[in-house]
């Protein structure tokens, strides 16, 4: 694979040593984004009294602000609903958790939406904390990912460069198709281009990755060897076209002396 056997396998290892009940933030959200909340989030948590929680009045107000519907209505900024966000997720109050949740259902706007994805899995995982003894361990990746599955973007390369046959490309779609159901992983997107396949895919947080994509390249060559065991895995972000095209000129250096 293009990365390094070591970080993907440290990767792994992180997942399968992990205790307590996990959440995956399944909303495809910007790593610099999260950081930049989660920054935020702690800063505010630092004015707070720990023993103080918000009022379901106070809530209330906070989401009638944040919608737009509260008696003393003025127009918010970007930054002032994130304020607003941010005062839900720290609430600690259960009221705060279902309104951010129906604010999520409805919100439109990208820039306060990545933020309120986030203020609700903040909020659930301190109620939870609160409500159980079991560890809640947090994980979102810039890709995103569904219950217990983490999203990838692979990028894989015809052997040599060579452009796929249409048998080949059938091949393709039918093992992928086959196989990743069987290790409960979910396609959302396959592209096979012309010396090229995208894939997006839905994979257990303690599944064995490169395992799993080392066999259906295998699967795949059985018909003539036309995948190169060369690819590329992302848990951050899709590839732009600019960006395929410069993994694909390292994927020849890369065969080239493999």
């Amino acid at each position: 694979m293009d990365e390094p056997n070591y970080d993907l396998g440290n990767f792994q290892e992180s997942f399968e040593k992990m205790k307590g009940r996990i959440h995956v933030l399944e909303r495809s959200v910007p790593v610099e984004v999260q950081m930049e909340y989660f920054r935020a989030s702690k800063r505010m948590r630092r004015t707070l009294n720990a023993n103080d929680r918000a009022s379901d009045e106070e809530c209330g107000q906070w989401y009638a602000e944040l919608c737009g519907t509260a008696d003393t209505f003025l127009p918010l900024s970007v930054e002032e609903r994130r304020h607003l966000l941010l005062l839900l997720a720290n609430s600690r109050n259960p009221k705060a958790f279902k309104c951010l949740k129906q604010y999520v259902e409805t919100e439109q706007d990208a820039a306060t939406l990545d933020w309120a994805c986030l203020a609700l899995m903040d909020i659930q995982i301190a109620l939870e904390s609160e409500l159980s003894e079991e560890k809640q361990i947090y994980i979102a990746t810039g890709l995103g990912g569904k219950g217990e599955k983490l999203r990838f973007y692979v990028l894989m390369v015809s052997k040599g460069r060579k452009p796929f046959e249409e048998y080949q490309r059938n091949i393709i779609e039918r093992e992928f198709g086959y196989y990743f159901p069987k290790v409960d992983c979910e396609i959302e997107e396959l592209h096979v281009d012309l010396d090229y396949v995208e894939l997006l895919i839905l994979m257990p947080i303690r599944s064995n990755v490169q395992q799993i994509l080392t066999k259906i390249i295998v699967d795949c060559n059985e018909y003539g060897g036309f995948l190169s065991d060369i690819y590329t895995i992302s848990n951050v972000e899709k590839f732009t076209q600019a960006e395929i095209e410069e993994v694909l000129e390292r994927h020849e250096s890369l065969e080239a002396g493999h």
